[in-house]
């Protein structure tokens, strides 16, 4: 006899069902950005996969798919991964923000302030994975210095170069006392 769902799926361990739709698909549901969708997808579906081409959600960039670059940097339950290197169904009850949820009201995140007042762009490929990056940093420990800054920022790759910037414009947010953290 075949079984009808798939049990513990998730890498949390919260015991959540999801219905087989096709021997191909799954039903599954998804908290982004404080919003819950409900998907038909195959369980190969990559986190960022699912965001870009099924919600439309296409802030978070799909750069190199092999999670070397950062830039598809969300936050699961406010740890910064890369979403290229997590498939859909693990993330089944878990809370996922993308660079979209960062502003609340229709105002932006002090991080998202900080890289615009700071030039801390150049093509803005790799804006929105550093973004992201900045605010999970801080929320999984304050840095104390620009080195440690650096450091902690490091599995996010600009090709343009504009490190001096991003890093000033996390250690204004983090001077300035604003809060950094979602």
């Amino acid at each position: 006899m075949q079984e009808n769902s798939l049990n513990s799926l998730t890498s949390n361990s919260i015991n959540q069902e999801m219905e087989i739709a096709t021997p191909e698909e799954v039903n599954l549901s998804l908290n982004i950005n404080n919003i819950s969708y409900s998907l038909k997808l195959e369980p190969r579906v990559t986190l960022l996969d699912a965001l870009r081409e099924k919600l439309g959600l296409m802030g978070t960039k799909k750069v190199c798919d092999r999670g070397e670059c950062g830039a598809c940097t969300v936050l699961v339950n406010g740890r910064r991964i890369n979403s290229c290197m997590t498939l859909a169904v693990m993330q089944v009850g878990t809370e996922i923000t993308t660079i979209e949820g960062l502003s609340k009201d229709g105002e932006l995140h002090p991080m998202q302030t900080a890289f615009i007042n700071h030039d801390a762009f150049q093509c803005g490929y790799c804006t929105s994975g550093q973004i992201v990056s900045a605010v999970g940093m801080v929320l999984e420990e304050t840095p104390k210095s620009e080195a440690e800054i650096q450091e902690k920022m490091s599995g996010n790759l600009c090709r343009c170069g504009a490190y001096p910037n991003i890093v000033a414009a996390i250690w204004d947010v983090l001077e300035g006392n604003k809060d950094a953290a979602i």
